[in-house]
């Protein structure tokens, strides 16, 4: 993921650098109790979009004294970039504008079909320890959908800086599994769904009356016996708005999920394994605003 790390650092010194304008503008804070004419910040919006994602996937079928971990783009050649849809909306719902209700919808599958190039080891139904040799076909299949729910609070707002703290959740149904036929027969799958907290802040601003820049940074971590969990996400777009209701926006997202688990130590997981995934992704899309 090294590419994708140099492209989000040069995508985010433009973005600095295109904010250097915003400066030589000074405005009086938005009032608490009241809004006025010219405020910039919407109160409903809907975006549907494009994603072209680069991912890296590592993942350990069994306990963790089975194997070794599988890179499964190079393993099991699960496809290493995709076109998938994203969907955004969110509603402002106090009359200030300062509090609001984000939803956030992105569908991640994927599938890959070779003859493994090295050894690799599974645990059974029945604990039992499967050796996949090498040259063995495989079929595999690594399916992600992201559904997030967030609040924020805008806890400073005029009319061209929006700053706010977020809480949310994600609610991620994982489904992954492999095929062997050939050498030996094999047939894993692993799914559940991952709930997460997340925690974070996100900077909105009004470059010009049309052009907006979008940032958002969340986190989250949690060790409960031997479950650990982790996620983070950094979002960036550039938005133009040249109409009343309508706009369109270029956007960069880095977004990394970790999961380690023997059991049923958190709700809903029950895995026993390691799932690490990550994705750069630039994404292109439309917007409908009120």
């Amino acid at each position: 993921m090294e590419s994708v790390m140099t492209r989000t650092t040069v995508f985010i010194v433009t973005i600095l650098l295109a904010m250097t304008p915003a400066s030589t503008y000074g405005r009086e804070p938005v009032s608490e109790n009241s809004i006025t004419e010219h405020n910039p910040w919407e109160k409903y919006s809907l975006s549907l979009g494009g994603y072209i994602t680069e991912m890296n996937t590592e993942l350990r079928y069994g306990g963790k004294g089975l194997g070794f971990d599988i890179d499964a783009e190079e393993i099991l050649n699960l496809d290493s970039n995709t076109f998938t849809y994203r969907i955004d909306a969110h509603w402002r719902f106090s009359e200030n504008r300062r509090h609001r209700w984000d939803l956030r919808i992105i569908s991640l599958h994927r599938n890959g079909s070779r003859s493994i190039l090295r050894d690799i080891e599974v645990e059974g139904p029945n604990g039992n320890i499967i050796e996949i040799p090498a040259g063995t076909g495989v079929e595999s299949y690594f399916d992600l959908d992201i559904y997030q729910t967030s609040y924020s609070y805008s806890f400073f707002q005029d009319d061209r800086i929006d700053l706010g703290a977020i809480t949310g959740l994600y609610i991620m149904p994982i489904n992954l599994g492999l095929n062997a036929t050939g050498l030996v027969e094999a047939n894993e799958r692993e799914k559940f769904i991952a709930p997460l907290p997340s925690f974070g802040l996100r900077a909105d601003f009004a470059i010009t009356p049309n052009v907006f820049l979008r940032s958002r940074s969340q986190v989250f971590y949690v060790k409960l016996d031997s479950f650990k969990g982790f996620l983070t996400e950094q979002h960036f777009a550039v938005e133009y708005l040249p109409t009343k209701y309508f706009g369109m926006g270029i956007g960069y997202d880095v977004f990394r999920l970790g999961i380690e688990s023997d059991g049923e130590d958190y709700p809903n997981i029950d895995l026993k394994g390691n799932i690490e995934f990550e994705y750069g992704a630039f994404m292109l899309y439309g917007k409908i605003y009120l």
